[in-house]
């Protein structure tokens, strides 16, 4: 048998000096007895795998609304790749793997419904309360939210882990990691998650793109990525269909995608001569993880192209349309009267509604609406009350996937579904 002592010291042997290792973790916030053959990463990475939270990422949407096709990646299966991609690079770049993949299995636990259009909408609604963004969002799940043990609340991982989420960043997801030191970067481990992120986010768009007819193959020969990889396929296979030809092309794409980044990095570590930690983690080397300027030029034509041609088509547009109404009913109808919610989700504010409620009723039967809300507003007590029954629906909502929020939708609006 491999203890942990034992793995931690092939870690230290294996592992290239600016990697960090299991037994340098910072530690958790409540204090654990460690476990005898895994290491700190490699248990946070189960508790994540078993947590609520991540099951739900099945059935939340990445482009495409779960019932529009079984084909079309989710959060979940776009998490898989996002872990797969993570390791192959983390493995190669001699890394810490069970950190890097621990980061990139929670990467997105904090995802409302209907993708980033819901997180759009969530924000809105919580702009007088903190707003809402899905990073900050994670650290709610793995630090509050899943209740799976009786000593402390959330799944109590490694500081590195929750260093990795708060800071998760990409051109769609930029950081707000409060709580966490912004005078130094997060690990390497972390940082190759978010280039992960967009590898695979970029090619499984592709790939769903032309499968659902919303990107013409022909306007894709705009894109030089494809254009390129797609010649030598065809070249090669000129007898098989498409769809083989689509499939190797964006597995090729990937491949070049992830063999330039590893080697820039591979090359920009020389350069800096980064031989610690805490080297990787200065500001100054933000620029470790990268690609290389040819393919950062060909990445940016990529993304250009998909947000034209995909993220703005008509059916993605009007299915932000429809999450827009249903995300902001449902807000709206439990603002109004958290009873509403399920019974445990309103038992955590039960006490704060009530108290809310007696506050109103201490103002004058006859003041009109406007200056009662006016008064309600100007009441430090109520508008902090307030902040803490929305967040806690927020909390709620963020937690639905797409085919219970379209369910509930059903159950507080239409009359004939049974509620």
């Amino acid at each position: 048998m491999l203890s942990r002592e034992q793995h931690e010291k092939l870690e230290a042997d294996r592992l290239a000096p600016y990697a960090m290792k299991s037994a340098s973790s910072r530690g958790r916030r409540h204090p654990e007895v460690e476990h005898p053959v895994r290491s700190a990463y490699q248990r946070d990475r189960d508790r994540i795998i078993h947590c609520a939270a991540f099951r739900r990422l099945e059935y939340k949407t990445q482009v495409f609304v779960n019932h529009e096709g079984d084909y079309y990646r989710t959060r979940l299966t776009h998490t898989l790749e996002v872990t797969q991609i993570t390791r192959t690079i983390a493995r190669i770049l001699r890394l810490n793997e069970d950190l890097a993949e621990t980061i990139a299995l929670a990467h997105d636990l904090g995802h409302t419904p209907f993708g980033h259009s819901g997180e759009t909408i969530m924000n809105k609604l919580m702009a007088d309360h903190g707003g809402f963004e899905h990073n900050r969002q994670s650290l709610r799940v793995i630090e509050e939210l899943e209740t799976r043990y009786p000593d402390f609340p959330g799944l109590n991982l490694t500081y590195e882990v929750r260093e990795g989420i708060a800071k998760h960043s990409s051109e769609y997801d930029q950081s707000q990691a409060e709580g966490y030191d912004p005078t130094t970067l997060s690990t390497l481990e972390a940082r190759i998650v978010n280039v992960a992120d967009e590898i695979a986010y970029n090619n499984h768009d592709i790939d769903d793109g032309l499968t659902s007819d919303m990107i013409d193959p022909e306007a894709l020969e705009a894109v030089t990525l494809w254009r390129e990889h797609f010649a030598r396929i065809r070249q090669r296979w000129p007898s098989e269909p498409f769809s083989l030809w689509k499939h190797q092309t964006v597995r090729h794409i990937i491949n070049a995608q992830v063999t330039d980044l590893v080697s820039t990095v591979h090359q920009c570590l020389g350069d800096a001569q980064i031989d610690s930690v805490e080297q990787a983690r200065d500001p100054r080397h933000a620029d470790l993880v990268s690609f290389s300027a040819d393919m950062s030029k060909k990445n940016r034509e990529l993304k250009d192209f998909l947000m034209a041609h995909l993220y703005q088509h008509s059916r993605i547009i009007r299915m932000e349309a429809k999450a827009r109404r249903i995300l902001t009913d449902l807000f709206t109808a439990y603002a109004e009267n958290p009873r509403q919610l399920p019974p445990s989700s309103y038992a955590a504010i039960a006490e704060t509604w009530e108290e809310n409620q007696r506050l109103d009723k201490e103002l004058p039967d006859d003041l009109a609406s406007e200056a009662r809300a006016t008064a309600l507003r100007a009441n430090p007590i109520h508008l902090e009350n307030e902040g803490r029954i929305k967040r806690a629906i927020c909390d709620y909502i963020a937690g639905m996937t797409d085919r219970f929020a379209i369910d509930e939708h059903k159950k507080l609006f239409d009359p004939h579904e049974r509620v």
